[in-house]
């Protein structure tokens, strides 16, 4: 006979403890009644639950004294407020106390449900994920105190329902993390949607987000879903979210706070439940003081903070990643391995590297490419270009002229077009492009930005010459 989920539900009104009682017996669950945080802090010390909805405002006190106390005592059990005072800054300081989730009064047995399914899917702990999977997460590879305090938060976030804000440098591992947090939280049964809000054009980004019907507009030929609502039970994150057009944030705030979605073309409203992981390398916060990014939606996302430090503040944790992405790279290219010297060892950890870990693993690719003994020394860690990308990396960000000068010769050294002039012109972009890119070692963020022009334009002109492989 399976065992019954037991629930303590904390309000002062005894009406309403009764209804709560009736719905979950109807769902199958048992519920205990408290009517105060002094009773339901007897009651925990004396029985176990397996989670725990409370009232926000009692005669004894709050309930957001309740979820610190849980939170301190009990830190497995996810506790969810319900308020008649449905506000933002409550439901933050809710979230940031440690409750699991908010929701607002009244509440209606299809909010219920869903509300308790998360919350009695118990969250997976990082030590019982298989091992393969976890060294897969190549960006947690280390020993270093950053990156160690890394993962203790992340253990931590999962827990929650709370929308999660990452930040970062470029290459720092935000989707890595991302999938990590979903992985680890009690949503890793259903889905985990990653979208970046760079790479979607401005006229088509409402119908990928919230889908469309059939013809709603030119060429909607049949109903399309939108990411939005595939993300429904799981996890939805937003990279690059600083690239979200103003109109658009508008939108996502709405679905966000009502958990609600409208197609376009649609008439009626579609339920949504995702959890909001969110990332950008910009300071949102400059954003908003600039009228860029809306500043309800920032205080809405930026629940709980994630940052992901840079490898240079790394220090030895570098040489554990190289000797990783040799050995994963020589094992997918069907090499035998090889070590690096001792120079290599001190000339990696001298390293600025402004790509990251993403540079540091296309560094490695270039040695395993260019070293034909066992051992991997600086001159197969420079490269060609090595003298150039310093220069180039040294210098601060300003338009085109800042591209290295090889760059601009490239028009000079032509001779007189045998082509046709637009087909003359359109080589010279294009290997301007790839120039760019290899000396950023293919970091598209920092090459958009060496060459004057926005992410979007950049990945526009990628596609344009087929040069769009993989996603930033």
């Amino acid at each position: 006979m399976d065992v019954k989920p037991l629930i303590l539900f904390v309000d002062d009104e005894e009406d309403l403890c009764m209804l709560m009682q009736m719905s979950l017996s109807r769902m199958g669950i048992d519920c205990h009644i408290a009517h105060g945080v002094y009773q339901a802090r007897k009651l925990l010390q004396q029985q176990q639950y397996d989670a725990c909805l409370t009232d926000l405002n009692m005669l004894d006190g709050s309930g957001l004294e309740l979820v610190a106390h849980i939170a301190a005592h009990y830190p497995q059990l996810p506790v969810a407020v319900l308020s008649a005072y449905g506000n933002m800054d409550i439901a933050i300081a809710a979230l940031k106390a440690g409750a699991f989730d908010f929701v607002s009064k009244p509440v209606n047995q299809v909010q219920l449900q869903q509300l308790l399914t998360q919350a009695l899917n118990q969250p997976i702990q990082a030590a019982d994920l298989p091992k393969q999977q976890l060294i897969e997460e190549q960006m947690l590879i280390g020993h270093s105190s950053a990156i160690q305090h890394l993962r203790q938060t992340i253990q931590k976030i999962a827990r929650s329902q709370a929308p999660v804000f990452i930040h970062g440098e470029s290459g720092t591992g935000k989707e890595v993390v991302a999938n990590l947090v979903h992985k680890l939280s009690n949503r890793h049964q259903g889905p985990f949607v990653a979208i970046n809000c760079g790479a979607i054009p401005t006229e088509l980004m409402e119908s990928e987000l919230f889908g469309h019907k059939k013809g709603s507009f030119t060429g909607a030929n049949q109903d399309k879903q939108g990411l939005l609502q595939a993300a429904d039970g799981g996890s939805l994150f937003l990279d690059e979210l600083a690239e979200l057009p103003l109109a658009m944030q508008v939108k996502l705030l709405r679905a966000v706070q009502e958990k609600k979605i409208r197609p376009i073309g649609g008439e009626q409203e579609i339920a949504v439940d995702f959890r909001i992981i969110s990332a950008t390398h910009q300071n949102l916060e400059q954003l908003v003081q600039q009228g860029k990014f809306r500043q309800d939606l920032f205080f809405r996302i930026h629940v709980m903070d994630l940052y992901l430090p840079p490898l240079r503040e790394r220090g030895e944790d570098i040489l554990l990643l190289a000797q990783h992405f040799i050995e994963k790279i020589s094992q997918e290219w069907q090499i035998s391995a090889k070590v690096l010297t001792p120079a290599a060892r001190d000339f990696l950890l001298q390293q600025h590297f402004p790509g990251n870990v993403r540079e540091l693993r296309n560094i490695m690719e270039r040695a395993l490419t260019l070293c034909d003994s066992d051992q991997i020394d600086i001159e197969h860690l420079q490269g060609s270009n090595a003298r150039n990308l310093s220069i180039l990396l040294a210098k601060p960000v300003s338009p085109i002229q800042d591209v290295p000068v090889n760059l601009h010769n490239n028009i000079a050294k032509q001779s007189l077009p045998q082509e046709g002039l637009e087909q003359h012109l359109e080589n010279i972009e294009k290997q301007i492009l790839l120039d760019a890119l290899n000396l950023t070692h293919w970091n598209r963020t920092l090459a958009a930005k060496k060459l004057g022009m926005s992410f979007r334009s950049l990945r526009y002109r990628l596609k344009k010459f087929g040069l769009d492989t993989e996603d930033e």
